[in-house]
C-alpha cells in the first residue's frame, strides 16, 4: 500500500531523516517508536505530503505522489490521521464534527453520513455525545472522537501520531482500547507512540527510529525481546548508562567511587547496590591490574546500566591483554575479593575474544 524510496526531509541545515526505505502491506499495524525528535511525526506528516519531502518517492498503490499532477487532495482520502492534539472543530457538535467530510468532500446525503457517524459512535463507546460539544468532553472522548471521524472516511490506512501524549493515564487505556480494536479487524495502521507495552502487543512490525532514520526494525519479539543494536536497546530497556575508562596505575579510586556514587543516587539506586557495585569494580580492578606488566599500558573500561523499568543493573567489565578469568584463580591463592562478587551478584559470566577479556555481572 505505501513505499517509499530513499525518502528524506530536511529543515534547512537539519537532516530530520534520510535515506528511509519502507514498505506498508494491507492489513499491517506497524508501531514506530523511538525518542522525541527523531522524525517520527515528520515522517507520517510526509507520507500524506503535509510535508514535502526533499528527495526521494512515496509511492501509494504503485502511484508516486510525488510527481507532478498528482492529485494530492484525491490521493489524502485513502489516509486517515489522528494527531496528538485532537482538532476537532470547536464550534460543531460531535456529530456534525463527523459527519462534515463525508458530505463535503465524498458527497454524502446528510442521512447516510449521520447514520454511519451512529455506527462509529457506538463502537468507540460514545453514541450518547453526539449532541455534544468538544468542551463538554474529556480528553480522552475526544480522541475516540477524533478517531471517528477519521474512519468516517472509509480510508486505506489511519496514521495515529502519538494518540494518547495529550492524555492523562486514566484516560489512555480508554483510546487504546479503540486502537486495538481497530488493528484486530485487520485495518492498516501506523502508530507513533510511547506506550511500549501497547505496541509490543498490537503490532505486526515495529520500527525503531533514530540517528536520522530507520535504525533497526523486526518483529514485536525481535524489537522487545531481543534488539540487535545499542540504540535500540537502551531505549526500550530505559537504560542509564555511566562509562568509566583507567589508563594509568595512578587513577583515583575515591574520585571514581564518588562518580559511581552520584549517577546511582540520581536514579534512586538504593545504598546497599551502591555498596556492592563499588565492591565489585574494587576487586575486580585489583585483579586485573596485578596481571598487567609493570611497564605496560593499562587497558580497562567498565560500563554501569541501569534499567529504570525493571529496576536492575548489569555491570560490564572490559580489559586488553591475555585470557584472564579472576574467577578462576589458582588453588591456594587468596579467593575472598571474587568470593564477596559471587556472593552479591545473580549472575556473571566471562568471555574472551580478540585479544579482550569482557566479565559481565547482572545485580
Amino acid at each position: 500500500m505505501i513505499k517509499t524510496v530513499n525518502l528524506c526531509k530536511n529543515f534547512g541545515d537539519l537532516i530530520v531523516f534520510k535515506d528511509i526505505y519502507l514498505n506498508v502491506q494491507k492489513g499491517e499495524c506497524i508501531a514506530v517508536i523511538g525518542p522525541s525528535g527523531t522524525g517520527k511525526s515528520v515522517l507520517f506528516r510526509t507520507l500524506t505530503m503535509l510535508e514535502k519531502p526533499d528527495s526521494g518517492q512515496v509511492l501509494i498503490n504503485g502511484t508516486d505522489i510525488t510527481g507532478k499532477g498528482v492529485n494530492i487532495n484525491k490521493v489524502r482520502e485513502k489516509f486517515g490521521m489522528v494527531y496528538q492534539g485532537f482538532h476537532l472543530f470547536s464550534h460543531l457538535n460531535v456529530l456534525d464534527n463527523i459527519t462534515l467530510a463525508p458530505r463535503k468532500v465524498k458527497k454524502m446525503s446528510r442521512p447516510e453520513a449521520e447514520k454511519r457517524a451512529m455506527e462509529l459512535l457506538n463502537m468507540v463507546g460514545l453514541s450518547d455525545k453526539s449532541k455534544s460539544y468538544p468542551h463538554q468532553l474529556s480528553g480522552g472522548q475526544q480522541q475516540r472522537v477524533a478517531i471517528a471521524r477519521s474512519l468516517a472516511m472509509d480510508p486505506d490506512i489511519i496514521l495515529f501520531d502519538e494518540p494518547t501524549s495529550a492524555l492523562d493515564p486514566s484516560m489512555t487505556g480508554e483510546v487504546l482500547t479503540i486502537i486495538r480494536k481497530l488493528a484486530m479487524s485487520g485495518l492498516t495502521m501506523m502508530i507513533s507512540t510511547h506506550e511500549m507495552g501497547f505496541a509490543q502487543d498490537v503490532a505486526s512490525r515495529v520500527i525503531y527510529m533514530d540517528d536520522k532514520g530507520i535504525y533497526e526494525e523486526g518483529t514485536p519479539d525481535e524489537i522487545f525481546m531481543n534488539p540487535q543494536k545499542e540504540k535500540t536497546r537502551m531505549f526500550i530497556r530505559k537504560l542509564k548508562v555511566f562509562t568509566y575508562s583507567i589508563t594509568s596505575r595512578g587513577f583515583d579510586m575515591v574520585s571514581m567511587n564518588v562518580q559511581i556514587e552520584m549517577f546511582c543516587q540520581k536514579y534512586n539506586v538504593e545504598s546497599k547496590k551502591i555498596n556492592h557495585i563499588q565492591l565489585i569494580l574494587e576487586e575486580l580492578i585489583v585483579s586485573v591490574i596485578e596481571r598487567y606488566p609493570s611497564d605496560s599500558q593499562l587497558s580497562i573500561e567498565f560500563t554501569i546500566e541501569f534499567s529504570e523499568e525493571r529496576r536492575e543493573i548489569q555491570v560490564a567489565f572490559i580489559y586488553k591483554g591475555e585470557l584472564f578469568n579472576p574467577f578462576e584463580i589458582a588453588e591456594g591463592s587468596d579467593h575472598l575479593g571474587m568470593t564477596l562478587i559471587t556472593g552479591v551478584a545473580k549472575s556473571f559470566d566471562h568471555k574472551f575474544e580478540n585479544g579482550q577479556n569482557t566479565i559481565n555481572i547482572n545485580l
